[in-house]
């Protein structure tokens, strides 16, 4: 990590570097992550030296209750070093981009379009907690309540990498609040995650092969976006893919980022390819109806989340949906990259 900087410095201090903006905020970017990194490596190694040195003093002295505070402090440590461990295996090709997130109501009108809400809002108080930017493309609001999709931009080193494997669908179990009769309900949405793409990777898409639609932008501040076709609708016709872009005033800016949008799409479809061999998610999604979930949150008649892919389970449904789902991103991590390992 320190000879990578060190080459990074190195760029940083070409005189021609500016004369390029876009590679000169990349190398800036990749820059300020390295150093970052590195700083929280030597503030853990000077920690574990501090307490170390903390429990052959407790030892000498005999003192118990010193001794057993530094003991859970090592252990802290020791959580903290194995969360770092696997933040060091996000070195995928597109690991360490920002991403898109798409999150679909299922079926089932308004229970799954609430739910589709809630899943929006779990993930942008993760990324709120975590530092990441956000930025919203586009939203679709339910006829009652809730969403039936939005596509977000997460922005922040590795984005991509942690979110990666939350793409499927998510299933929820609670006594539903539109009910009259207080009925439990079982409601799907899913969550799609793709990687923007750097402008240096080469995506090739035939302009004549994707049909643009525009129309009037609606959601969350269409009251001041939508007194023209602004929005802007992609169709890739050779895979089907649709996306769409409705946060800008500017038709012009919303197509652009459209295709930033496509071709991200098209790369991580591409990147899935090459991992079909693990069971990527591309071959999950051909598979996964509603019955086929990789989370199950419960709401009702007991509270619990559990991913059934993992078999991680957290008590506190609550703390889950408001954003705590580091656990469950770090063990289906782990899964993935253990699974590339086997022979």
């Amino acid at each position: 990590m320190e000879r990578r900087l060190g080459v990074l410095n190195a760029q940083a201090e070409e005189p021609d570097l500016w004369n390029d903006a876009d590679r000169a905020q990349a190398v800036m970017r990749e820059r300020t992550a390295t150093e970052k990194r590195l700083a929280g490596f030597r503030a853990l190694e000077q920690e574990f030296e501090d307490t170390l040195e903390l429990i052959a003093l407790a030892e000498e002295e005999e003192d118990a209750e010193t001794l057993d505070d530094a003991e859970k402090a090592l252990a802290a440590l020791q959580a903290v070093a194995a969360k770092r461990q696997l933040e060091s295996l996000l070195s995928g090709e597109a690991d360490g981009n920002d991403c898109f997130l798409e999150i679909h109501a299922g079926a089932g009108g308004t229970e799954s379009q609430d739910w589709a809400e809630m899943l929006v809002r779990m993930y942008t108080r993760w990324a709120d907690a975590h530092g990441y930017g956000i930025e919203w493309l586009e939203e679709s609001l339910g006829e009652e309540a809730g969403i039936k999709s939005t596509t977000l931009r997460i922005n922040g080193d590795n984005a991509y990498g942690w979110l990666k494997t939350e793409s499927g669908v998510h299933r929820l179990v609670r006594i539903s609040p539109y009910d009259a009769s207080s009925r439990r309900h079982t409601s799907f949405a899913s969550a799609w995650v793709y990687p923007v793409v750097d402008d240096d990777i080469d995506i090739e898409i035939d302009e004549s092969q994707v049909r643009v639609d525009t129309y009037r932008a609606s959601g969350a501040g269409g009251q001041h976006v939508n007194k023209t076709d602004s929005a802007v609708r992609l169709t890739h016709a050779p895979t089907g893919i649709v996306v769409q872009c409705q946060n800008d005033r500017s038709q012009h800016r919303n197509r652009a980022e459209a295709w930033k949008l496509l071709r991200a799409r098209l790369y991580e479809l591409e990147l899935q390819k090459r991992e079909a061999e693990v069971q990527e998610a591309h071959e999950a999604k051909s598979e996964i109806g509603w019955g086929h979930q990789i989370r199950s949150y419960v709401l009702h008649p007991y509270q619990m989340v559990k991913d059934l892919r993992t078999d991680v389970e957290k008590g506190n449904a609550q703390g889950v949906l408001d954003g705590d789902i580091d656990g469950f991103l770090e063990a289906a991590l782990a899964a993935k990259i253990g699974a590339k390992r086997e022979p």
